[in-house]
C-alpha cells in the first residue's frame, strides 16, 4: 500500500508518498517554492487565505504524482498535518467567509486572558489545562465581537486540517486532540468544555462532529479524485496538528520523550502521563494524538517560541539576499561562540505564550558597526534562537520535565550546524536527527488509521537515525555564559 501524507505549513505544503511496507520515502514535493506570505493588516494581526492552502496542496500533489515514481491510484490512505491554532469559519455551503487567522495573530490575547479572569484561573487549568489565552476560542471571540455579520453566516469553525480535510473529502470532522489546541476541551468531563462555549456565548453547532484522530475521516470525491488523479473512495485516515505529528513522527509517544523542531516557529514537546499545567500558562498542555478518553492519558506539553525560522528567513532577506541558507551558515562559522557579544532575541512574531503573551518585538542587543559584520548577525540569529528555547527548557523543567534526549527531523534549522550545537550546548541535552518530516509523519499516521498497522508505534518502527549531536563540554560552558547575558537582557 502507498500512504500520501501532506503537511499544510506556514510556508509550503509539502506531499509526500510514503511505501507502508518499508516505512520510506518513495517521493516529496513542496508548493510553493518561494515561501508563502503572512498577511498582517494591522500591526499583531497574521492572516492567511484557506484558499490558498487548498490551490498549493493541489500543486505539491501534482509535484510529487509528477515525479513517475508511483501509481497514484495505489494510494490507499491520506494522512494530515496542519499548523495549529488557526481559525477557518464556512458558511452552510461550506464556502469560506473570511481569511484565517492563524497560529501567530496576537489580536485575540486581551479577550482570552480576560476569559481565563472571569471563568476562573482553577476551572481554566484544571479543565482546559492552559488560560483561554491566543488560542483558537479567543480567536473565534475576536470574530463574533469584531465582525458579527461573519460570525451569524457561519455554519462550522475549523482547524486548518480539518478544511484541507473538508476540501479532499466534502466531509466536516475534528477530534478531541485538535480541540484541545483550540481550547475547547475540557480534559475532567471528555467533552467539549460546556464553560468556554457557555461564556463566549458560541453555538454549539459550530463544533464539527468529533472523530478519534485515527480514523475515517471522510473519502476522496470523485471530483477531487479526478483532479488529483488518486482513486475516488480514497480515506483521510489521521488528522493532527504539526507538532503533534512531528511527535508522532520521531516515535515520541511515551512519558519523558522528547521532540523538537525549528520551522517558522521552534517548539519543544514532551509527552506526559498526567493531566498536568503550568500555573502561568506559559507552556501549554494538549491532547496527543494517542491520547486516550477512557484509558492512558498522554498529554503533549508545548513550549513555543514563534520568531524561530521567520527569523532567520528575515536576515536572510535583509543581510544574505544571494545567499542560500548553507552559505549563511558556513559565514556564520567565521564569528566565535557569543558573536563577539552581539545577542538577539527572536521575539518578532507577534506574542509570545512563554513570556506570558507580550509581544516584546526582535531587538538586535550591543550592535558594534567597528567590530560586527554579517557573519557575526547570522551566528548571533541563530544562537539567539537556541537560548529563547533554553528559556523555554527551564520553564518546562520547573513544570517537571527532564530532558535526556531530544529527538528532531533533520530539517529546517537543523540542517544547520551552529543552531544544532548552539542548542545542544546551551541545554547540555544530546540531540538525536531522524530521517523524518511533517508529511512523512502524516502518511504513516494514515496508515494507522486506516488499520495497516496495528499501532502508532508500528508506524513508526523503521525510523533512520542519521545522527546524534552530544554536547561538548567546553561549548557549554562557553554558551552558559554568553546565554546568562542573553538572559539578563530578557529579564531586564
Amino acid at each position: 500500500m502507498l500512504l500520501l501524507g501532506i503537511d499544510i505549513g506556514t510556508s509550503s505544503i509539502k506531499a509526500s508518498v510514503v511505501d507502508a511496507d518499508t516505512q520510506t520515502f518513495i517521493a516529496s514535493a513542496q508548493y510553493p517554492d518561494i515561501e508563502a506570505s503572512i498577511s498582517s493588516p494591522h500591526a499583531g494581526w497574521a492572516e492567511q487565505d484557506p484558499e490558498m492552502w487548498w490551490n498549493n496542496t493541489i500543486e505539491a500533489i501534482k509535484r510529487v504524482n509528477a515525479s513517475g515514481k508511483f501509481d497514484p491510484k495505489e494510494i490507499g490512505a491520506i494522512g494530515i498535518a496542519y499548523q495549529m491554532h488557526g481559525l477557518v469559519m464556512v458558511d452552510k455551503n461550506k464556502k469560506v467567509l473570511r481569511p484565517s487567522i492563524i497560529w501567530c495573530d496576537s489580536r485575540a490575547v486581551e479577550i482570552g486572558s480576560k476569559a481565563f479572569s472571569d471563568i476562573g484561573e482553577n476551572i481554566c487549568l484544571n479543565h482546559l489545562l492552559n488560560s483561554p489565552g491566543n488560542f483558537t476560542a479567543s480567536k473565534l471571540a475576536w470574530v463574533k465581537a469584531n465582525e458579527p455579520h461573519i460570525y451569524e453566516q457561519c455554519d462550522k469553525i475549523m482547524l486548518p486540517g480539518d478544511y484541507i480535510a473538508m476540501m479532499l473529502t466534502d466531509a466536516i470532522t475534528t477530534s478531541n486532540s485538535g480541540l484541545s489546541e483550540g481550547i475547547f476541551w475540557d480534559f475532567q468531563t471528555n467533552e467539549v468544555s460546556v464553560d468556554v462555549m457557555d461564556y463566549y456565548g458560541f453555538d454549539d453547532d459550530l463544533i464539527p462532529e468529533i472523530k478519534p484522530v485515527f480514523s475515517n475521516h471522510g473519502e476522496v470525491t470523485s471530483e477531487i479524485a479526478s483532479l488529483l488523479g488518486i482513486k475516488a473512495g480514497t480515506p483521510v485516515t489521521y488528522k493532527a496538528g504539526d507538532q503533534p505529528n512531528n511527535a508522532l513522527s520521531l516515535d515520541v509517544l511515551n512519558p519523558g520523550e522528547i521532540a523538537a523542531t525549528a520551522g517558522t516557529s521552534g517548539v519543544v514537546y514532551a509527552v506526559s502521563d498526567q493531566v498536568s499545567y503550568d500555573p502561568k500558562s506559559r507552556i501549554n498542555s494538549f491532547a496527543h494524538v494517542n491520547h486516550q478518553l477512557n484509558g492512558d492519558s498522554r498529554i503533549g506539553i508545548l513550549l513555543c517560541i514563534n520568531g524561530t525560522g521567520i527569523l532567520n528567513r528575515w536576515v536572510k532577506e535583509n543581510f544574505g539576499e544571494n545567499l542560500s541558507y548553507a552559505d549563511m551558515n558556513q559565514l556564520a562559522t567565521q564569528a566565535p561562540i557569543g558573536s563577539n557579544g552581539l545577542l538577539v532575541m527572536p521575539f518578532g512574531n507577534g506574542a509570545e505564550r512563554m513570556l506570558n503573551n507580550r509581544i516584546l518585538g526582535a531587538s538586535f542587543q550591543n550592535l558594534d558597526f567597528n567590530i560586527h559584520s554579517r557573519n557575526h548577525i547570522f551566528r548571533a540569529a541563530q544562537e539567539g534562537i537556541a537560548f529563547s528555547l533554553q528559556y523555554g527548557f527551564e520553564i518546562m523543567q520547573a513544570n517537571g520535565v527532564q530532558p535526556k534526549v531530544i529527538r528532531a527531523g533533520y530539517a529546517n534549522m537543523f540542517l544547520s550546524d551552529i543552531f544544532s550545537n548552539a542548542l545542544v550546548n546551551v541545554t547540555n541535552t544530546p540531540v538525536e536527527l531522524y530521517d523524518t518530516d511533517g508529511a512523512k509523519g502524516a502518511a504513516l499516521g494514515a496508515g494507522f488509521g486506516v488499520g495497516f498497522y496495528n499501532s502508532p508505534k508500528e508506524a513508526m518502527s523503521k525510523l533512520t537515525k542519521l545522527k546524534v549531536i552530544e554536547p561538548n563540554t567546553s561549548q557549554v560552558a562557553d554558551y552558559q555564559v554568553v546565554y546568562e547575558k542573553w538572559k539578563k537582557i530578557l529579564e531586564a
